[in-house]
């Protein structure tokens, strides 16, 4: 039975999670992150809706530069003439009807249409049934426009920013880029880090609720899902046995290496992972972070996994509550490029300008953090991004300010040597399969 015949019916005949897509789309338009506008209009949605929803928006988006090359053919006088809501549930419309093999056609078209109608009249819902019609009837013969531009046609094929295909190109070449690309447009993988329990044990009960796993990458003691599984429904997240966390950012705490026992605060915190990762080594974690609503989530897991040495508190990193620390961790705002498959909207959403945006904000966490470890302490500065203006510059900038700091690679053994360049943390999507990550392990003199 299709998706169509079995959900709630909103005003026109439109089913919730179209309606909910073309909510989220104004959301994004209005600077909004997807996940936080998916949460909010997803709501209300049971589990199999939610699904669905997700499926179509995330998957939209990844694919959103393919799509518009699509109706940039189709629609006369181009996009620039659409009004921009009209054009998002286009690309819903698109969507459904190429890549979603649940939807028939005429329940893609037909619901378009009527939201199209909807939140724009008539005219409009006729324009939409015109396009989509004609999409529909010519989709054996469409692939990717071929453009002689070379960027133009990577950025058509792979759907993505022209301006990011470039620095990629001339950082890693095509082909390697060309995988980072591919791996963005795949659904990311939830891969779970057991808590208070040995892995084995976990990985056990998981099998017995009926949920295929499989090792993840690069952390021998992780656990992958194969395909979809309501987490919050499984007896062993009930019982605080384990916490969501790509191998990426597990990788940053393990190459942190903290000694045992110390007193460690993470001025970044939230949503909390990494926090919670150093509390199996670390005597207290203090976990800090400017927004409280961020730092909803990671009370709620404190809770949940009955984190004893795990605090809490709101504050700025710019402006530490806390002195005399024996480790603090970064994990710094950046452009997230490393997690574009995580967040497809960022793609869209980033501006050449950020990177020095982000730049700026990152130097300012950088110098105030310094001061919180004590002498002889550990700095751990991390990045989800590619760039290296977030990266290497960012700490050869302090290095080179700071002579009382160095950099100092972990002990041996303490990540895999493939994820080790020149002492940094270095994790690419298109080499380690996973999330990208960056970090610096920088000691402070004595």
């Amino acid at each position: 039975m299709s998706q169509d015949s079995t959900v709630q019916v909103v005003v026109g005949g439109v089913t919730a999670p179209r309606v909910s897509a073309a909510g989220i789309c104004a959301d994004l338009r209005g600077g909004e992150m997807l996940d936080s506008a998916f949460e909010k209009r997803a709501s209300a949605l049971d589990a199999r809706d939610r699904r669905w929803l997700r499926e179509l928006m995330y998957g939209m988006l990844r694919q959103r530069g393919t799509i518009d090359a699509h109706l940039a053919d189709r629609v006369r006088g181009g996009l620039a003439r659409i009004d921009p809501d009209l054009l998002d549930l286009m690309r819903l419309g698109v969507y459904q009807l190429l890549h979603m093999g649940s939807v028939p056609a005429y329940a893609a078209i037909a619901q378009t249409v009527e939201l199209a109608k909807v939140r724009h009249g008539i005219g409009a819902s006729k324009l939409m049934n015109a396009v989509l019609r004609r999409v529909d009837r010519e989709r054996s013969e469409l692939a990717a426009p071929r453009s002689p531009d070379r960027l133009e046609d990577l950025a058509t094929r792979y759907s993505h920013p022209r301006w990011l295909i470039a620095r990629w190109l001339a950082r890693w070449g095509e082909e390697a880029t060309a995988v980072l690309m591919m791996k963005n447009n795949a659904e990311a993988p939830v891969v779970i880090r057991p808590y208070g329990i040995v892995r084995e044990q976990l990985e056990a009960m998981l099998e017995t609720s009926g949920v295929e796993v499989e090792d993840a990458p690069l952390v021998r003691d992780s656990i992958q899902f194969v395909g979809g599984v309501s987490l919050t429904e499984l007896g062993a997240f009930r019982q605080g046995l384990f916490f969501v966390q790509d191998p990426g950012s597990t990788l940053v705490t393990m190459y942190a290496a903290i000694a045992e026992g110390s007193f460690v605060v993470d001025l970044c915190a939230a949503p909390g992972g990494k926090a919670l990762e150093l509390t199996r080594f670390a005597g207290k974690v203090l976990a800090v972070d400017k927004s409280p609503q961020r730092l909803g989530r990671l009370l709620d897991n404190r809770a949940r996994l009955e984190a004893h040495n795990l605090f809490v508190a709101a504050g700025d990193a710019r402006m530490p509550i806390v002195r005399e620390a024996d480790a603090v961790l970064i994990d710094v705002p950046c452009t997230g490029t490393g997690t574009f498959r995580r967040h497809p909207d960022a793609r869209w959403r980033l501006k050449v300008s950020d990177l020095s945006v982000m730049a700026g904000l990152q130097a300012s966490i950088l110098k105030a953090a310094a001061e919180v470890v004590k002498p002889g302490g550990l700095l751990i500065y991390s990045t989800c991004s590619l760039e290296p203006e977030e990266n290497d510059l960012q700490v050869e900038s302090f290095l080179a300010k700071n002579p009382e700091w160095k950099l100092e690679p972990p002990p041996a053994g303490a990540v895999p040597p493939e994820t080790i360049d020149r002492g940094y943390l270095r994790v690419l999507p298109q080499v380690h399969g996973s999330d990208g990550a960056f970090a610096a392990r920088l000691r402070r003199s004595q």
